[in-house]
């Protein structure tokens, strides 16, 4: 009900995401100023829950699909749906059309909202947005797999960075490369996640960065665990929190 009630009021409802909501609540807080800087009134419907990525994902399918269909029912009638995640993005975008396939009503009303839901660096990139931070820092971009490789979205979120004064945006060797944590992989191939990640931290430490950003938070969980735990200066940020101004050095 509550959700009904912003309707009238709001054209743009946060998917906030697991992670966000249960351990990154700044990230959700930095997306909503950003949203609502490029003009949007902001929407946060309170029913919302998991988009099923991690059982579909691990080949759950008939377990993801009454949370897909409970998405749908909580967000389709909303202008539009931005979330701070290109994972969750690409799940709505991408899958949900796919899992309901056997039921023509559900993947139809999928494909509908699929097509107005956005990953948050690709939406501010559509709009009129500029960022007024500032931070004179040396800054990493890590292209998370799914935003990458499964949306399309690559330059949106450098083009976003270069507009916070005295950034540096500056190269990594291989820097599309996986961070090794893809969800339950990392769980289900802890050695094999960890040798991937081994080699990102390889090419991080020599290229004197000061933070690396992504917009994902479960590749900056991955990253940012293992740079606290050797002791490293680099600093693990999503990038709404950058072009939020919501980071010091």
């Amino acid at each position: 009900m509550a959700c009904r009630r912003r309707l009238s009021l709001a054209d743009t409802a946060l998917f906030v995401t697991c992670l966000v909501d249960q351990l990154f609540p700044q990230v959700g807080e930095a997306t909503v100023d950003l949203l609502e800087q490029s003009g949007c009134t902001v929407a946060f419907p309170s029913a919302q829950t998991c988009c099923g990525q991690p059982l579909f994902n691990t080949g759950y399918r008939a377990e993801a699909a009454p949370l897909a269909r409970r998405f749908i029912e909580i967000f389709e009638d909303f202008e539009r749906v931005v979330t701070p995640s290109g994972s969750c993005a690409s799940m709505v975008r991408v899958f949900y059309t796919d899992l309901l396939r056997d039921e023509p009503e559900w993947a139809r009303r999928a494909e509908a909202l699929a097509a107005r839901t956005f990953e948050l660096t690709e939406f501010l990139d559509r709009t009129s947005f500029s960022s007024g931070a500032n931070l004179e820092a040396r800054v990493v971009y890590h292209p998370s797999c799914h935003l990458k490789r499964e949306l399309g979205v690559d330059e949106a979120p450098r083009r976003l960075l270069r507009q916070v004064r005295g950034l540096e945006l500056i190269g990594l060797d291989d820097g599309d490369r996986c961070c090794g944590f893809g969800g339950a992989f990392s769980v289900k191939l802890p050695e094999l996640s960890s040798a991937i990640l081994e080699e990102k931290l390889k090419a991080l430490e020599n290229c004197d960065a000061q933070f690396i950003t992504a917009a994902d938070t479960g590749c900056l969980m991955q990253l940012g665990g293992a740079l606290s735990r050797r002791g490293s200066g680099v600093r693990a940020v999503h990038i709404a929190e950058l072009l939020a101004g919501r980071v010091a050095l």
